[in-house]
């Protein structure tokens, strides 16, 4: 009786050992995005302050950075600052900022005090954040010169983070 209770005893700390071995490593918050090697949702929104309406089909022909985010998310106003910095050294790359739940006022007000670089777009209803699947901000896509979506972030960017996922952008 005792043998067979140690044995089951066994067996199931095997099974759980090689379970966590399995995840070792693994980011449990990270979750892969069914979109990537696809073509990236299409959209078509108005620019805050601008309104001009811009088409991310129409942007094709160059990698693309479409980062969603939001004024009242703190890992946004970390990541600004990055975003802002490549956006302006790297000009052969197109920047898109997508905002959703939030107000045009406090978007412009946000980008008066932080600075920008690249158009800014109001996603009013939120369509364009579910069709890319978005769980929350900041969440940044990575599109090839074909619009295909190559590589996904989410979490503020550092430098190297954002020239990592670009390059696989840019091959």
């Amino acid at each position: 009786m005792n043998r067979t209770v140690l044995i089951v005893g066994v067996a199931i700390t095997l099974a759980l050992v090689a379970v966590l071995f399995v995840g070792l490593g693994k980011d449990p918050a990270e979750i892969k995005s069914p979109l990537i090697g696809k073509p990236a949702p299409p959209f078509t929104l108005k620019a805050v302050g601008t309104g001009q309406t811009i088409d991310i089909n129409a942007l094709r022909g160059k990698p693309v950075v479409v980062n969603f985010w939001a004024t009242w998310c703190v890992p946004c106003y970390q990541e600004h600052p990055v975003l802002v910095e490549n956006a302006r050294r790297i000009p052969n790359v197109q920047f898109v900022g997508v905002v959703f739940n939030d107000t045009e006022d406090k978007i412009n007000e946000f980008l008066r005090e932080r600075g920008s670089s690249y158009p800014t777009l109001l996603d009013q209803q939120g369509k364009t954040a579910i069709a890319y699947g978005v769980g929350g901000v900041p969440e940044t896509y990575f599109l090839n010169r074909q619009g295909v979506i190559v590589a996904k972030f989410t979490g503020p960017m550092t430098t190297e983070i954002l020239q990592s996922n670009l390059a696989k952008a840019m091959q």
